[in-house]
């Protein structure tokens, strides 16, 4: 079975700093894919890299088999590979049922048809019955769910979620764990960047370990918190709970 992702010995530099360096790993179609590592790993880089807001200085990236080098973002959007960012940022202005439609509208030109989709994703969220409340006046928590909701509204076959738990508590924390487990039933393909090693284990299938730009190591969630090198390289420093 041909992967739905590939990332081939992707190198990305900016000028004398090396951000990524030689990066590979694969993930298979309907795999949730943790990608974790100290601050500075190199991991949102690569996500940027995969999915066209870098080109790779080096190295190559395929996405159901086609090479996708120098894509822009909305053309890997339009493949099937959607993102979510760190600092969320809805358009404050608008409605929430508002923002998740201009993610639906990657999918199809009719407003209806997207109003249909976004109000299906927000369901799946938890967020239809805060369909008209203006986005800027969300809580941290409901902003996570709409970027969410958002990314799925462009219907994709793969999803990255760039520390989606970043910020919350632990309850909104558990529900965001819940949403990805629901997403992962449903056969959608995840790649997740999160701190907290708990979550990771709990929702990945395999993990993806960055340290310095490099991959450290790869492997299921139990031979990567049993990992001595992963363990020396910044476990320890927070006693298991984070990565």
């Amino acid at each position: 079975m041909t992967a739905l992702l590939e990332v081939r010995n992707v190198s990305r530099f900016f000028g004398g700093v090396t951000a990524n360096l030689d990066v590979s790993f694969s993930v298979d179609q309907g795999v949730v894919l943790g990608l974790i590592g100290p601050n500075g790993a190199g991991k949102t880089t690569l996500f940027n890299c995969i999915t066209g807001f870098y080109p790779p200085s080096r190295g190559e990236i395929f996405f159901e088999g086609q090479r996708i080098n120098g894509f822009p973002p909305d053309k890997v959007c339009r493949l099937g590979m959607a993102r979510t960012w760190q600092k969320v940022r809805p358009l404050a202005k608008l409605t929430v049922l508002d923002n998740t439609v201009v993610g639906a509208l990657c999918h199809t030109n009719s407003v209806p048809e997207a109003r249909q989709i976004a109000l299906e994703q927000l369901r799946v969220v938890g967020l239809e019955k805060r369909a008209n409340v203006l986005a800027g006046g969300l809580p941290i928590g409901e902003r996570k769910k709409l970027e969410l909701a958002r990314v799925m509204a462009t219907k994709p076959r793969m999803i990255l979620l760039d520390e989606v738990m970043g910020g919350l508590n632990a309850r909104e924390s558990e529900e965001i764990i819940g949403l990805i487990l629901d997403v992962k039933k449903r056969g959608l393909t995840q790649v997740v960047i999160e701190h907290d090693m708990k979550a990771i284990v709990r929702t990945c299938d395999r993990i993806v370990v960055l340290n310095s730009g490099e991959k450290l190591a790869e492997g299921s969630p139990q031979q990567i918190v049993n990992d001595p090198r992963v363990m020396a390289a910044y476990l320890g420093d927070s006693g298991g709970a984070k990565a």
